[in-house]
């Protein structure tokens, strides 16, 4: 007996070790997807390095380099603006627009910006008549004249290749590079947009699940397209889903996009996402979606859908549906064969014609006449001689009458 409580005490012991293991693992795991998620930086004061790692600026906005001139002073506020200050006024040397003029550079030069729509003043037939222009080029370190070591850099060397356009050269320390980035990678509601995930990248919104992003309980559907540069569409893997809580709600992923076809930007992969609330909830469940691409971070965002009741199987009423569908074809191709085919019968065997010819026009005239009491009836065409020969004996039977009648009767007329 203590032998067998013995084993019963050690195999529960391991159950349950089993178990906390199994559960650290799924904390793991989850962790592990939740860090993988790269979500967009808040501004668009980022850049890619040459090896799609980005690098996020995003502190750095606003922060001023001067740098002292003969005539001038050249003042740049790092991502915002470039402009030349000097006693008669300050001249706009272009701002650093919205569309993300930041991308990496080349040789000794780590990251390129560029500044746009300056002052048009003797600049309107300048470059793409955008007025003054400037470039910033900017280098990781020190300047290679050896100024401005250390602190928070500054601008190394300004050279004007007109009254139009200025360039720079700009040396901080960098920030660290975040992940590797899968550029050009969209995913969005419309094969031509990028809500969800721009340039590998998760948008705001969708990088955790939001209340106010949420799809609504009677919307049962929704569809993703997925688009990549399509010299590396092929890296692109079959998508992962997860649901937060696991029970409670159905999810059912199809299309092109589910089975891992390379999509490219000439023609977009589909995912369907099939979802029915089977326990109402009162915060959204978090439907999340991995796209593992080969050599880069996965593609991670979240999809939000409310449950504020239960939903019923669509598949029996579809069914039920093409049940009756396919019975009402089959009704309709049978009678439409089977009145033709009694109309050919009676029209070449039984020699009729007109509307007798009509199947089901016997038993219809039965019907009428039984309805209205043998009153006026469908009469068919042969019995109008049987009609006219019973009248005529009528008649002759009513004059035989009255030539056999008594002398003493009154006649008050004759028809």
């Amino acid at each position: 007996m203590r032998s067998l409580r013995r084993r019963f005490h050690i195999h529960s012991s391991s159950s349950s070790s089993h178990r906390i293991l199994f559960a650290l693992l799924t904390v793991l795991v989850s962790q592990a997807l939740q860090a993988a998620s790269l979500v967009a930086p808040r501004s668009n004061c980022y850049a890619f390095d040459n090896s799609s790692r980005v690098v996020d600026f995003s502190s750095w906005i606003g922060h001023p380099f001067e740098y002292d001139g003969k005539d001038s002073d050249l003042v740049l506020r790092f991502c915002k603006d470039v402009e030349s200050r000097s006693q008669t006024g300050y001249v706009d040397f272009g701002r650093f627009d919205k569309f993300n003029y930041f991308v990496s550079g080349s040789g000794q030069v780590d990251f390129v910006q560029g500044f746009y729509n300056g002052d048009l003043a003797n600049c309107e037939h300048s470059y793409d008549k955008l007025g003054r222009t400037a470039q910033v080029n900017i280098i990781c370190g020190s300047c290679l004249n050896g100024q401005c070591t250390g602190g928070l850099g500054c601008i190394c060397n300004v050279t004007y290749e007109s009254s139009c356009r200025v360039f720079l050269e700009l040396a901080i320390p960098c920030e660290k590079p975040g992940p590797r980035v899968f550029k050009g990678f969209t995913v969005g509601f419309h094969p031509r947009s990028w809500e969800l995930v721009y340039d590998g990248m998760t948008q705001l919104g969708y990088e955790k699940s939001h209340h106010e992003f949420s799809f609504g309980t009677e919307q049962t559907h929704v569809t993703l397209y997925m688009t990549a540069i399509a010299s590396l569409s092929t890296l692109v893997q079959r998508p992962i889903i997860k649901v937060l809580p696991e029970n409670g709600l159905e999810v059912k992923v199809s299309g092109s996009g589910a089975t891992g076809s390379p999509p490219t930007t000439l023609s977009p992969t589909m995912l369907n996402v099939d979802w029915r609330c089977e326990k109402a909830r009162d915060t959204p469940y978090e439907v999340n979606i991995t796209i593992p691409v080969e050599g880069y971070e996965p593609i991670q965002f979240f999809l939000a859908k409310l449950c504020e009741n239960r939903q019923n199987q669509n598949g029996d009423s579809a069914r039920g549906w093409a049940i009756f569908g396919v019975l009402s074809c089959i009704f309709t191709v049978s009678s439409t064969l089977f009145c033709y085919g009694g109309f050919i019968y009676k029209t070449q065997v039984e020699r009729k014609r007109g509307i007798d010819a009509l199947p089901g026009m016997t038993i219809l005239s039965a019907c009428l006449e039984t309805v209205s009491d043998g009153g006026h009836s469908y009469t068919r065409q042969e019995d109008l001689n049987t009609t006219f020969a019973s009248e005529a004996s009528w008649e002759r039977s009513s004059a035989s009458s009255q030539g056999t009648s008594r002398p003493n009767e009154r006649k008050y007329g004759a028809i």
